[in-house]
């Protein structure tokens, strides 16, 4: 592969700054790396009270080495994530830091983010064959990182809006769910989603589904570990065969752009829905234009789409590789292409767009 030389003499302050935000790239890439090791030692939980702490106190606490611990504060520190304090060489997790790196329930939790990112990482070989054959990587041939990753990192928002304000917004699915409804939640990976309203709807019969065998397993697990098992019923089963009908609701969790064939999707829930019944489609947030999501919040899920929202999509029949910013009108028209002739934005976050469907 030969290479061209620019045509025009380059700004250098241009280049400057372009190479300053590269170097900020460069310590954010080694960084995450250390995150991840934060989180598996236990060293962000350690200094969750938000007290000063010495590299030999944290790693007395920890069951780890000083040295590595103390260049591992320093790198922290350079970074922002945790304060210095050189009259007395301590180191502090502020509180705001503390509820993102060390407290599990918090709805600002994001260790598991870094998680899905090094299962990218891991899977890099195998993307660089795709982007030269065009094949797709399905989400079952990535890491182990990403199943336990993206449970993670989904979790926090659920418990901060499932329950309290995306069901809520649904016209009369809280009360079908406190009188007692049959729900499927389709792509339902670890069982995150699917445990958090079946705690909540005590009355209602919930039925999780995912076409990786692995996930599934874990899922059963985790209901029950919550004693659950008796009310939720995890299956392997695909997006456009998953079985049963009557269906009160019908809920999809950033997955329905990860399908090679959304629309056949769109029409198998259709089928599978009781009268007067409802589909909640929750989708990453983005604008319907390419340039209305070039800002950090694109800058995320652009980048987890090409690495594994649109391989997913690719190693499926159909292959429509919506990606991870397909954006409000285009999941829409998806929707109604499956034979749903009421679609609404219900609610959204900073992140999330969700969308009622009805028949």
């Amino acid at each position: 592969m030969s290479t061209t030389a620019p045509t025009s003499a380059p700004d250098l302050d241009k280049l400057h700054a372009f190479m300053g935000k590269a170097v900020g790239d460069m310590g954010a890439a080694f960084h995450a790396v250390l995150i991840l090791l934060g989180d598996r030692l236990g060293l962000y939980k350690a200094m969750a009270d938000s007290q000063p702490v010495t590299p030999t106190e944290l790693a007395r606490r920890t069951g780890t080495t000083e040295r590595y611990v103390r260049e591992w504060l320093n790198a922290n520190a350079a970074s922002g994530y945790v304060q210095y304090d050189p009259a007395t060489a301590t180191y502090m997790l502020p509180p705001e830091q503390a509820l993102a790196l060390a407290v599990d329930g918090s709805p600002a939790f994001i260790p598991g983010a870094f998680q899905i990112v090094s299962s990218c990482f891991h899977d890099a070989d195998r993307l660089e064959d795709a982007f030269r054959t065009g094949i797709g990587v399905g989400w079952h041939e990535h890491h182990h990182d990403l199943f336990h990753g993206t449970e993670r990192f989904f979790r926090p928002g659920y418990l901060a809006n499932l329950t309290s304000s995306w069901l809520p917004a649904l016209d009369d699915v809280v009360p079908k769910l406190e009188r007692g409804a049959k729900v499927a939640d389709i792509g339902c990976g670890l069982g995150a989603s699917t445990i958090l309203m079946a705690k909540a709807f005590p009355a209602s019969e919930f039925f999780g589904f995912d076409y990786h065998a692995g996930s599934i397993d874990l899922a059963r697990a985790a209901a029950a570990r919550e004693n659950l098992s008796d009310r939720i019923h995890f299956e392997v089963a695909s997006a456009k065969g998953y079985p049963g009908t009557g269906y009160d609701l019908v809920a999809f969790f950033d997955c329905l752009h990860d399908l090679g064939d959304p629309v056949g999707a769109a029409r198998h829930v259709h089928a599978t829905l009781a009268p007067d019944a409802t589909w909640m489609v929750v989708e990453p947030y983005a604008e319907d234009t390419p340039e209305a999501n070039h800002n950090p919040v694109g800058r995320v899920f652009y980048s987890a789409s090409t690495l594994l929202c649109v391989p997913a999509s690719l190693s499926q029949e159909v292959g429509a590789a919506l990606g991870a910013q397909a954006g409000e009108h285009q999941i829409a028209e998806t929707i109604r292409a499956g034979g749903f002739t009421h679609v609404r934005r219900a609610a959204q976050t900073p992140f999330n767009l969700i969308l009622e469907a009805r028949p």
